[in-house]
């Protein structure tokens, strides 16, 4: 096939995608609604006491018929998201691909190119948890991000098919974006989990507090300590990543491009402000024993950090990678 049919292709398929996504986000959105919706057959268990005079409980009667028709919905919708979410990433990785082809080289050079490959990490890194750590249970939130970002991509960043300047020409590049990316996806999955986790963890302490049961979503959903573990684990491994890709390959290969490892540029600047954010996550797990929310709260906020070195910088600051969107 020619350029032009690869770069045809391309702009069909990550449409494609974007749209089989929030068909996943859809079904995900139905199983998480399935468990919030009040039962409408709940009564209050009546007791007999010794006189035989009837004594009402405290203590609420589910319709077993409903609660278990509601649990096989919501099982149903979770699969029925991730199926979605398998198919679409094959659009995604398809749509990534052709576009490499198309333009000759890897598609990162620029801020539409990125949106495409960052989020095609997120998938990865969510798609190999699902299989190991059983993470359906964040498919909502990874469905969002996914959707939103190649949406984005299409609507606002889309600019066709080139060669790259001369400067990004360097297979340091490679090494820089992919290893940034792959630990992108790492951040925003584990961000996604500590958030999940707030939500959750409050939900437990309300529960413990009052007495009550937590919703049927969030009973589907791990303990808070299983989550704060799957947070961790995948910080630990995005870390690395992020360390060698920004404070490693980045410096090399700027100095190959431009004659300078750093220079201060706000894209490296924001870059050092997100590593310190997560070496600061990961030095207080181990350290000073953090754990739960005051965890999740930093690996929170440096994934906003992350958010605004991946996009607001681009936006907002003018620097030596705007044109790339790097």
């Amino acid at each position: 096939m020619t350029s032009a049919t690869l770069a045809s292709v391309s702009n069909l398929l990550i449409p494609t995608a974007t749209v089989v996504y929030s068909l996943a986000l859809m079904s995900h959105a139905a199983e998480w609604s399935s468990g919030l919706r009040v039962t409408p057959k709940a009564e209050k268990k009546v007791l007999v006491g010794a006189d035989g005079a009837e004594v009402p409980a405290d203590v609420d009667v589910v319709d077993a018929d409903v609660a278990a028709g509601r649990s096989g919905f919501a099982e149903k919708a979770s699969r029925i998201g991730v199926l979605l979410t398998i198919l679409a990433f094959v659009f995604h990785a398809g749509g990534v691909l052709t576009r490499g082809l198309a333009a000759g080289r890897v598609p990162w050079g620029n801020m539409y190119e990125f949106s495409m490959t960052a989020s095609l990490a997120v998938a990865t890194v969510y798609l190999v948890m699902l299989k190991r750590q059983k993470l359906q249970w964040l498919g909502l939130g990874v469905t969002f991000v996914l959707a939103g970002t190649l949406g984005l991509a299409v609507l606002a960043f889309y600019v066709p098919a080139g060669d790259l300047l001369p400067s990004l020409h360097s297979y340091w590049l490679v090494i820089h974006v992919s290893a940034a990316a792959i630990a992108g996806g790492g951040f925003t999955v584990g961000g996604l989990a500590s958030v999940l986790y707030l939500i959750k963890n409050r939900a437990e302490r309300r529960s413990a507090e009052t007495g009550k049961s937590m919703s049927a979503a969030l009973l589907r959903v791990p303990s808070s300590a299983a989550i704060d573990a799957v947070a961790y684990k995948v910080h630990a491994f995005a870390f690395p990543l992020w360390t060698f890709g920004v404070l490693v390959a980045g410096p090399i290969w700027a100095y190959y491009a431009w004659g300078r490892a750093w220079g201060w540029d706000p894209k490296e600047v924001w870059s050092l402000v997100t590593w310190v954010v997560y070496a600061a996550y990961l030095h207080a797990r181990a350290t000073a024993g953090w754990r739960g929310r005051r965890a999740a709260i930093v690996a929170i906020v440096g994934w906003f950090v992350f958010l605004f070195n991946f996009i607001g910088v681009n936006l907002l600051l003018s620097g030596f990678h705007a044109y790339s969107g790097l």
